[in-house]
């Protein structure tokens, strides 16, 4: 006979990428994970985990297990959810994925605070710059940059954002302004990596409608926008950045904002939710704080 708890466990389990990472979910020890996973395959009969793999892999039956556990868990949620409806109260688990940057300056206050005023929400916030939770269908929001858009989503624009040319006033002492984007190729750049966009080439739209592609060759690239915004403010190259990341920089003059003249394509901050868990009181809730935290835009003039 297998319960709640159980479901819950093996959802996890399934989706981690190893039992390890599935412990740290947890917040267990692997050795807890793997006793309780083979408690539970000894009771349902079959192997739910194929082991011979170094990476965690499921069997059929662990498959099998893992989505109809999801579709339990999701009505026992829904369920629970309607009861304190009932009440006037918003409860529920809310599993929440952001950008690193982003998601620390801007996503992890309002997950607090609405923490803070639901006291029936448990709340998961994941923090990742990598595209792979468009596959994982067991989050409940997740807070995107840029222009990807994943079909079968609900989309909601959070707050407009641009992104930037900039260099630290004493890179352009050293080596001087470029005059127009092509001058691009003769400068030290830094490139960054934050997922499957191709990051070296650089798009430009004058004000006159004219569009220039660019393509750079980094002299530095890093998978970390702190990274790259040190190395910027280090005077070691020109840097493309997203306005909310190096607006304080501009205004403070610690970085000069480049071919000011030039458009770069925006990227603006938008909110995923699937359609089903689009209409629950908690997802809908901490989308509309967010979008209050984000009104005005904090990184606007």
């Amino acid at each position: 006979m297998l319960s709640t708890s159980d479901f819950e466990f093996f959802v996890v389990v399934a989706r981690a990428s190893t039992l390890a990472a599935a412990a740290r979910e947890l917040d267990v020890t692997a050795s807890a994970v793997t006793q309780r996973l083979q408690d539970l395959e000894k009771r349902v009969g079959v192997r739910l985990v194929d082991r011979s793999r170094r990476r965690l892999a499921l069997t059929d039956e662990g498959e099998l297990l893992a989505t109809r556990g999801r579709g339990i868990s999701d009505q026992i949620a829904e369920l629970t959810e309607a009861l304190h409806s009932r009440r006037g109260e918003v409860a529920g688990h809310l599993r929440v994925i952001a950008p690193l940057g982003f998601g620390r300056r801007y996503v992890a206050p309002v997950a607090a605070a609405f923490f803070e005023t639901h006291a029936a929400v448990t709340l998961d916030l994941t923090l990742s710059d990598r595209l792979e939770w468009f596959a994982d269908s067991s989050w409940d929001v997740a807070v995107h940059i840029g222009e990807s858009r994943p079909s079968g989503l609900v989309a909601r624009t959070l707050a407009k954002n641009s992104r930037l040319l900039v260099a630290a006033p004493s890179f352009l002492e050293r080596f001087g302004c470029p005059g127009t984007p092509r001058a691009l190729r003769d400068y030290r750049c830094i490139a960054l990596r934050e997922n499957d966009e191709d990051v070296t080439m650089w798009r430009f739209m004058h004000r006159d409608g004219d569009v220039t592609h660019v393509r750079i060759e980094p002299t530095l690239a890093s998978n970390d926008g702190d990274v790259v915004r040190e190395w910027a403010l280090n005077g070691f190259g020109l840097v493309v950045r997203s306005e909310w990341s190096v607006a304080d920089d501009v205004r403070a003059g610690r970085l000069v904002h480049v071919l000011p003249e030039y458009a770069l394509p925006s990227a603006d901050v938008i909110a995923f939710v699937g359609p089903r868990k689009g209409r629950s009181a908690r997802t809908s809730r901490f989308v509309q704080a967010l979008r209050d935290a984000l009104t005005p835009v904090p990184w606007g003039p």
